[in-house]
């Protein structure tokens, strides 16, 4: 299964990184910004994006609605520390398989992922 992390920190890009590694799960590219990631993510084509609500210089909410126009089967996983009830609504109403906080379901994101690639958003 093949990922891309598209998040500002690099701190949290390379501890996803080592987790879903170590779950068989290849990282095929990485993004702090929202062009970056777009640009990355239509080169790779992976199978499920790691996505951050805010990005260097925009957001997620780009990337997603980017990326959906351009290849609709890619899974998305919202991962973020701005994970309120607005923000995961509007997520989810654009596409997002699903919608984690960073501080309390970071164990939980390999299972996410795995998640999202086996049941698709129709």
């Amino acid at each position: 299964m093949s990922v891309f992390l598209a998040d500002d920190s690099a701190l949290i890009r390379n501890r996803v990184a080592v987790m879903l590694g170590a779950q068989a799960m290849n990282i095929v590219g990485q993004a702090e910004t929202p062009q970056g990631a777009i640009d990355g993510i239509l080169a790779a084509q992976p199978d499920v994006v790691v996505l951050d609500v805010q990005l260097d210089g925009g957001s997620g909410l780009q990337v997603l609605r980017a990326v959906r126009r351009a290849l609709p089967d890619i899974a998305f996983v919202v991962f973020s520390n701005n994970s309120g009830p607005a923000y995961r609504k509007r997520y989810l109403a654009e596409g997002a398989d699903s919608f984690l906080d960073k501080n309390s379901e970071f164990a939980q994101l390999a299972q996410a992922v795995l998640n999202a690639v086996r049941h698709p958003v129709a």
